[in-house]
Parts: C-alpha cells; sequence; structure tokens
C-alpha cells in the first residue's frame, strides 16, 4: 500500500524521501566514490567506461554525462551527493545551483543576496486541490548541465 504524501504537490519541486532514496541508490553511491582521488581521476579519463561499472539506469548515467543536476534529481539523485560530481568537474556549489535554475553563477548569486526567487509560482497546491499560483519552471533547456 503506498503512502500518503501530501508533499508531493510542491510545484515544480522533488523531495528526497525514502522512495527516491531507494530509486537513487547506486547513483549516490557513484558520486560518493568520486571522494577518492583515484576514483575522480578514473572517472574523468573515461566517464562512459567508469558509469558502466556502476548498475545505474541508462537514464542516470545519461544525466550524469549531460550533467543535468535536474535529471539527475528527478532519477533519484540528491544534492549533496551530487555536490560531489560537480566537485569533480571543478564546479562550485553555486554554480551547480546557478545550472539547475538556468541562470548563470553571477545570476543565482545576485538572485540570493537580493532575498531569493519569490514565492509567487512557488507555492504548494491548496486545501482544495488547486495550485495557489502557476509554477514557471527556473530552468531552461538551452542551458542543461554545469
Amino acid at each position: 500500500m503506498p503512502l500518503d504524501k501530501p508533499y508531493l504537490d510542491v510545484p515544480g519541486t522533488t523531495i528526497f524521501d525514502a522512495e527516491q532514496s531507494r530509486k537513487g541508490y547506486w547513483l549516490n553511491q557513484f558520486c560518493m566514490s568520486l571522494m577518492k582521488a583515484e576514483n575522480r581521476a578514473r572517472f574523468l579519463a573515461d566517464q562512459a567506461a567508469y558509469l558502466a561499472e556502476w548498475p545505474m539506469t541508462e537514464a542516470q548515467k545519461q544525466a550524469v554525462l549531460a550533467r543535468d543536476l535536474n535529471r539527475a534529481i528527478a532519477e533519484g539523485g540528491n544534492i549533496y551527493f551530487l555536490a560531489k560530481l560537480g566537485a569533480t568537474h571543478g564546479k562550485s556549489f553555486q554554480q551547480m545551483a546557478g545550472s539547475m535554475t538556468g541562470m548563470t553563477e553571477n545570476e543565482y548569486r545576485d538572485m540570493m543576496i537580493s532575498g531569493g526567487r519569490s514565492v509567487e509560482g512557488n507555492r504548494r497546491i491548496g486545501e482544495d486541490g488547486n495550485a495557489q499560483v502557476q509554477h514557471q519552471p527556473q530552468g531552461s533547456a538551452e542551458r542543461p548541465g554545469f
């Protein structure tokens, strides 16, 4: 019997719960492997070959190769584990967050310094089942990856 998950109605948000954790287990284990210098070197030398060693789904592998963090999160990735992937590619967390919102690093920084995103368009669906405000995706298909 599936659990009641009232939090799934947060527009544009993937909640990392037990189900997502199970889904992304090997993706997150791969990311943790990047904590070791020898694994980072092997991964950077031949990314596809290194990923082939992990029992990840093809969608997870493609998200890693495309450096598409939003897709990786949808596939069960946890941002704290995915940060190791960004660091392996020499990216800061701020650069990664910018890529997830379709912004440059500077645009993202400036937005956060000025108070962050507005709650408008980022609210959960109301008790009546209707979205309080329609969510407008922040990401851009033209700027995948970091």
